[in-house]
């Protein structure tokens, strides 16, 4: 449902519910405030408010059979078409609060590709920037909008990427933030159709 537009009715609320950020934020760990306009907010909203309805339904429906605190919540919105910014981010973390998600991962998109088998192929530094930045905004908005202290991010690297780990060690070190990184069954099977 990415990609795929919410309600008008739905966009505009989410706007006005953050229009309060409009302007310059100011976020610990990223360099400089980020801009946020009403547009920007109402064209976060269009892409990816549906997606998140829809993940609250499935999460709901999880929630009834299962129990709440028996199951782990992961939101993963790491096949789309280009990275989310970190003002994306911030907004579908607060998409994902509002909808009632516990979740306790989040998968985004990163820079450069993660094929299978093989190391990261792309600019380690800019990866490194995108990860610290998210995992800034990540902080932020547990204490903003109320999300799991023990949201982590996640990494859906297909197998061992070994380029990236020193960043992401530094990383998770400088925000003592925790990590999901799921990897090692491809990894395996990659080797069993080589032999």
């Amino acid at each position: 449902f990415i990609g795929s537009k919410a309600e008008d009715s739905d966009i505009e609320a989410f706007v006005g519910k953050y229009k309060k950020y409009i302007g310059q934020l100011s976020i610990n760990g990223i360099e400089k405030p980020i801009m946020i306009t009403e547009d920007l907010i109402r064209e976060v909203a269009a892409k990816v408010l549906l997606a998140i309805k829809e993940g609250g339904k499935i999460y709901r429906r999880v929630e009834t059979v299962k129990g709440r605190d028996n199951f782990v919540a992961e939101v993963s919105m790491d096949e789309t078409d280009r990275p989310q910014s970190p003002v994306e981010m911030l907004f579908i973390l607060a998409a994902i609060a509002d909808e009632g998600i516990d979740a306790r991962t989040i998968a985004p998109r990163f820079t450069g590709r993660f094929n299978k088998g093989v190391d990261y192929v792309g600019n380690v530094a800019q990866f490194e920037k995108e990860f610290n930045e998210d995992l800034a905004v990540i902080a932020f908005a547990v204490k903003e909008f109320g999300l799991a202290g023990n949201l982590k991010l996640s990494i859906h690297s297909g197998s061992d990427k070994f380029s990236i780990y020193g960043p992401i060690s530094r990383a998770i070190k400088k925000f003592d933030a925790g990590l999901h990184l799921k990897t090692a069954g491809t990894t395996w099977l990659e080797e069993i159709i080589g032999l």
